[in-house]
């Protein structure tokens, strides 16, 4: 039996909807919004910590002074559009670890090794070296401890949809993880086969 969890077919296109609020537009016009919604949170006197899916959206955080100091997490695969893409880590991360995940699915370790990123507490780089990280949202958010003081917050890239009911724009997605949206995530890995 398979080890690693892959969305069914006819599901696909319920999976492929944004999990949180969809910031549209340019690479600059999407942080620049994404820095005013973290501005807005600050000023309700919530602390912040932020998880990186996707190596563009990581790309544009760790190039912006503000946004940095919030990460705790990335997830990337030094690849766009199947294309190489680098990332300057410096030394930003206290931690950085190579992991493989199935192109189009999660492989099962990942829920415990998530577990055990979220709570070590480190500023990390998960590097997938192997597949692709696209779908390691779906097991972060669920590996995230709701705190009400603390607004976690993972975001991620909208590649642009066609093909689904509605047309989606590119863009930067934001989820702020509370019950709900674990609820909806754990529904949605309940779907996968």
């Amino acid at each position: 039996m398979d080890d690693n969890l892959k969305i069914p077919e006819d599901e696909r296109h319920k999976f492929s909807q944004p999990l949180g609020k969809l910031y549209s537009g340019t690479r600059k016009e999407t942080i620049s919004e994404v820095e005013k919604a973290v501005k807005t949170l600050m000023e309700a006197k919530f602390s912040i910590r932020v998880y990186l899916v996707g190596d563009i959206v990581t790309q544009d955080f760790l190039a912006n002074n503000f946004l940095k100091d919030f990460i705790k997490l990335c997830i990337i695969d030094e690849k766009t559009q199947r294309n190489q893409i680098k990332i300057e880590t410096e030394d930003f991360f206290e931690d950085i670890i190579e992991f493989e995940n199935p192109q189009g699915g999660i492989q099962k370790e990942s829920f415990t090794l998530l577990n055990n990123i979220v709570s070590a507490d480190k500023r990390t780089l998960l590097k997938i070296i192997e597949g692709e990280e696209d779908l390691l949202v779906l097991p972060l958010v669920l590996s995230i401890p709701l705190s009400e003081k603390t607004k976690n917050l993972v975001f991620y890239g909208q590649p642009p949809i066609t093909d689904s009911k509605k047309t989606i724009p590119e863009g930067i997605v934001m989820v702020d993880v509370e019950k709900g949206i674990q609820k909806a995530v754990k529904r949605f890995v309940e779907m996968m086969k």
